[in-house]
């Protein structure tokens, strides 16, 4: 299980903003649940999502592998 640690404050980078956020809209498990996300490989992912799979598939069918595959690398990211 993931632990709170005292990490040293980061230093912006030539070229790079650092922001100091004092307070957030996103609760924690929020965050966590999209971390989990990002670090799931593609397999749990697709698990994680069957109907976002099912889309993929219809759009296969319908349009072809090329469209379907352009058409999924170009959506936004799912939360």
């Amino acid at each position: 299980m993931p632990q709170l640690a005292e990490v040293p404050a980061p230093s912006a980078k030539s070229g790079h903003l650092l922001i100091h956020t004092t307070a957030s809209l996103v609760s924690s498990g929020t965050e966590r649940m999209l971390v989990e996300f990002g670090k799931a490989n593609w397999l749990d992912k697709a698990r994680q999502q069957p109907d976002k799979v099912r889309m993929v598939l219809d759009k296969v069918r319908a349009d072809g592998l090329v469209p379907a595959a352009g058409a999924a690398c170009s959506a936004p990211p799912p939360p």
